[in-house]
């Protein structure tokens, strides 16, 4: 069962689609936003959930005080259950904004003109590094100056091409099977 971990919407169960998405684990997430807490990144931002799959990233950062939540899914289905759990986060009292958006990542980067503060991307296992440079570097134009970008993947994947994108590593952790990786807009050079 995956669920809204805190804020105020703390407890919401969320739909998962049946197949197709690996949902990032309660466990997880706790972690991811236990840190992203104590650094006040939630809090006011804008965030962009790119494969979002049920959601869970976006929507715990609407609970938490995230201003809006761009979530991308391409699968008709998913998105579909996403609003659900969108408006299920509504009822339960959280008040930023959620926006579903049915596309692929790279495809939705190309349209959109939005900035972000926060970015998460939690792509399945089987999509390419070749795709997953590509999708960061639709992101790295879009960035607030002090935005955050997560990348989860398989411990066994390399690291994200940071440097390709124009942004740079900030830290990693690992849970079991899974690494959450950090970047951040790169500075400019002296």
């Amino acid at each position: 069962m995956t669920r809204i971990i805190s804020g105020r919407a703390g407890g919401t169960v969320l739909d998962v689609p049946p197949k197709g998405t690996r949902p990032t684990s309660d466990r997880v997430r706790e972690s991811l936003f236990g840190a992203l807490d104590s650094a006040d990144l939630v809090d006011g931002a804008r965030v962009l959930d790119l494969y979002a799959g049920s959601g869970a990233l976006g929507l715990e950062s609407l609970s938490r005080g995230a201003l809006s939540a761009d979530l991308v899914e391409l699968s008709a289905p998913a998105a579909a259950l996403i609003r659900k759990n969108a408006e299920r986060l509504r009822a339960a009292g959280a008040s930023g904004t959620a926006r579903v958006h049915r596309a692929n990542a790279a495809t939705y980067l190309e349209t959109s003109s939005a900035e972000w503060d926060l970015v998460f991307l939690d792509p399945p296992y089987d999509v390419s590094d070749d795709e997953i440079a590509r999708v960061l570097a639709g992101v790295a134009p879009r960035l607030s100056v002090d935005a955050v970008v997560i990348v989860e993947r398989a411990k066994r994947s390399p690291a994200p091409d940071w440097d390709a994108a124009g942004l740079e590593a900030d830290r990693h952790r690992t849970y079991g099977d899974t690494t959450l990786w950090w970047g951040r807009p790169a500075l400019p050079r002296a």
